[in-house]
């Protein structure tokens, strides 16, 4: 018969279980130590995010006159310059309109010409008048002295009643006569300063009918430059859209134009982490593009002013029962380095990390001034006008007449320039 074994419940330790426990806590722990030490002297110092994203100036293409599209001189992923022509449109309208306007403007010319004319004319219409109220009053004493000796003769049978008579008619004539001179004489005058009204203190150049008629030829004249549309910038050519053949018009989208040189990032950071962002303040920037062997240095310029929900096409409606919290980004944006831009371009819409070294907090959240400068502008479109003033002055001076020397001259050396700068 077997009798049962009592034994000990409790098993003897293992020493081995034990250390490796006792090194894997001691690793956590230091671990732990070293990720806090990390956190507080290294990652408290940076924001960074994935949700960023190259933006840069999309600058539409739009024809300032409707037309029809005659030649396309630029397509897409062309390189293009500061007022290189893009597109052309039919001139032949504009140019109608341009020479109906300048026979509009020798009208103009030609009438105000006799309006100064005309100042002579009246002036010796008045002198006339004046020679006539003259011969009146000699008449007139004449007549008067004629009926004076007749009526002193009436009374010894000298003189018939008859003659008498005629001697009282013509002096009643006589007076007449000067009456209407001297009504000739302010019928003049008056429409002298009638006529001088139209020409006192200006010049033919300057008359405000003369005006009028060079405003239209100079809107004329910017019509036919607008034909030809030019890139106001230099840039990368995309969407184009227009077709050769088409009829546009005025405002209609026909390319864009996107200097790839301006272009900077807008960074998505979350709400939390806006509270030690800076303008001014350095970053670092890589693209998918790239990878990590490029890096990008920026600095911040700008904070938003909303999330992107608040400007979004259908804003979320928070004041529902349903609601949810959902943190919100809002987009800082940073300016890209010139120099690693020129050696490693970027095109708009590429994604990007962005990292914001944050350990500087004594910058501004956001702009306290507005920029004095523009920000963006082009001088494509500085010289058209010119062209438009010198056709002016060209027009003016054919049918000014030679009494107008300097307007001439004016002209004369104005030409060269308003050839060169005719479409």
């Amino acid at each position: 018969m077997n009798t049962p074994q009592t034994t000990d419940s409790r098993a003897p330790g293992n020493p081995k279980r034990k250390k490796a426990l006792t090194a894997l806590a001691a690793v956590v722990v230091v671990a732990g130590l070293g990720w806090a030490a990390y956190e507080y002297l290294v990652a408290s110092h940076y924001e960074s995010t994935d949700n960023a994203y190259v933006q840069g100036n999309v600058i539409q293409i739009t024809p300032q006159i409707g037309g029809t599209v005659t030649a396309i001189m630029a397509d897409d992923t062309d390189f293009v310059k500061a007022g290189q022509p893009l597109v052309q449109l039919d001139p032949a309208d504009a140019k109608v309109a341009l020479d109906q306007a300048e026979a509009a403007l020798a009208q103009a010319v030609r009438q105000v010409r006799t309006l100064y004319a005309n100042n002579g004319t009246l002036a010796a219409q008045i002198t006339l008048r004046d020679a006539d109220v003259v011969k009146a009053q000699s008449d007139i004493a004449r007549a008067s002295d004629d009926l004076n000796r007749r009526q002193s003769l009436t009374g010894n049978g000298a003189v018939s009643k008859e003659e008498l008579n005629h001697a009282q008619t013509q002096l009643a004539n006589a007076k007449s006569a000067l009456a209407a001179a001297q009504a000739g004489v302010v019928a003049a005058r008056e429409q002298l300063s009638s006529n001088q009204a139209l020409t006192d203190g200006t010049s033919i150049e300057q008359h405000p009918s003369v005006l009028v008629a060079a405003a239209k030829v100079r809107e004329a004249y910017l019509a036919t430059q607008r034909t030809a549309l030019v890139a106001p910038v230099d840039g990368y050519v995309a969407k184009r859209t227009v077709q050769l053949g088409q009829r546009v018009a005025a405002g209609a989208p026909m390319m864009a134009i996107i200097p790839l040189n301006q272009v900077w990032v807008d960074a998505n950071f979350k709400e939390v982490q806006l509270r030690n962002i800076r303008i001014g303040q350095p970053a670092k920037l890589l693209a998918d593009l790239y990878g990590k062997k490029v890096e990008y240095p920026g600095t911040v310029v700008g904070l938003g002013v909303g999330t992107g929900a608040a400007f979004s096409l259908l804003p979320a409606q928070n004041a529902t029962g349903n609601w949810i919290k959902v943190v919100q980004r809002v987009p800082v944006r940073i300016a890209l380095d010139a120099k690693a831009l020129a050696a490693h371009p970027l095109r708009v819409g590429l994604s990007m990390d962005a990292e914001v070294d944050i350990s500087n907090k004594d910058g501004i959240a956001l702009a306290e001034a507005p920029r004095s400068a523009a920000q963006a502008d082009s001088q494509a479109y500085a010289a058209t006008n010119d062209g438009g003033d010198a056709d002016v002055r060209r027009v003016i001076a054919a049918n000014a007449g030679k009494a107008f020397k300097p307007l001439l001259a004016s002209a004369a050396a104005a030409a060269p320039t308003a050839a060169k700068a005719a479409p």
